[in-house]
């Protein structure tokens, strides 16, 4: 009988190896430093910020940029710069908990959808089917219709709609491994059904997922910038992207910083984690790997 001990796994060891692999990708590398110093402004904003975000202060209403305001003032005075820091903070607040909790969610439902009885598996992917249905946008107009805009909505919105997701990936991942050798050995050997894919299963398919996670970040990030430009996302004052564009497409024949302010960090983030996420699935995926 093969020894159930020698099972694929990933060891801590390999997660140094994948961030090797993917800093020795041009691509990968940039991609690294654009996420990374995305999320450092994001958790010392209020150490780098000049200025207080929303603090008004007329007299120095829409001015152009220079030493005093790096990206110029709004209609309110207020600081471009610093707002724009604190709009990448908005968007990983909602970015990280929606796409981790979706993937959380996806994962369990997903290897027990492919593990499961057949009953079970069809269930969960009515359930998944179901979800889907509903147009993203069109099911956040819904939700913020019925408890009002804020930043626990949008996380909501986001979480909901990505678990069908992370859960077919899941479960395909699982169809795949549930009849290794590693599998049914630890079957025969009487492992319980929460031990195979947590022990077994689950250090397989985390990888797969990552990748998934660094594609779907930016879409959150563009998905709440979405909201917060028609009104539906996080409240005013807030900093957000999105509440920057929207303010800058009134005001574009007066300004065109406040577009480039609310535009830019999008454009730059969706970049950052396109590149890390393709360097990523480059080094994770064995064909890939092998190909290259």
């Amino acid at each position: 009988m093969t020894d159930a001990t020698a099972v694929p796994t990933k060891s801590k060891s390999e997660l140094a190896i994948i961030i090797a692999g993917v800093a020795r990708d041009p691509l990968g590398l940039m991609g690294l430093i654009i996420v990374g110093a995305i999320v450092f402004s994001a958790i010392f904003a209020s150490w780098i910020v000049p200025y207080d975000p929303v603090a008004m202060n007329i007299q120095d209403r829409m001015q152009g940029p220079s030493a005093a305001h790096l990206l110029g003032t709004d209609q309110l005075g207020r600081d471009t710069f610093s707002r724009v820091i604190m709009g990448g903070q908005v968007a990983l607040k909602v970015a990280l908990p929606a796409i981790f909790g979706a993937m959380a969610i996806g994962l369990t439902l997903g290897m027990i959808a492919g593990y499961g009885p057949k009953w079970l598996d069809n269930f969960l992917m009515l359930l998944f089917d179901t979800i889907r249905s509903f147009p993203t946008v069109m099911f956040a107009l819904a939700v913020v219709a019925l408890v009002g805009p804020s930043l626990q909505t949008v996380v909501f919105v986001v979480m909901v709609t990505s678990i069908p997701t992370y859960g077919r990936v899941a479960r395909t991942q699982t169809l795949t491994l549930r009849n290794s050798e590693f599998i049914l050995a630890e079957r025969a050997m009487g492992a319980s059904m929460a031990r195979i894919l947590a022990v077994h299963m689950l250090p397989n398919i985390i990888g797969v997922l990552a990748v998934l996670v660094a594609m779907d970040i930016p879409t959150v990030i563009a998905l709440e910038a979405g909201l917060s430009f028609l009104g539906l996302g996080v409240k005013p004052p807030t900093p957000s992207w999105g509440a920057l564009l929207k303010d800058g497409y009134a005001l574009i024949r007066q300004t065109p910083w406040l577009v480039v302010g609310g535009g830019l960090p999008i454009v730059i983030a969706t970049l950052g984690f396109t590149f890390l996420g393709e360097s990523l699935r480059d080094v994770v995926d064995p064909k890939l790997r092998k190909n290259r």
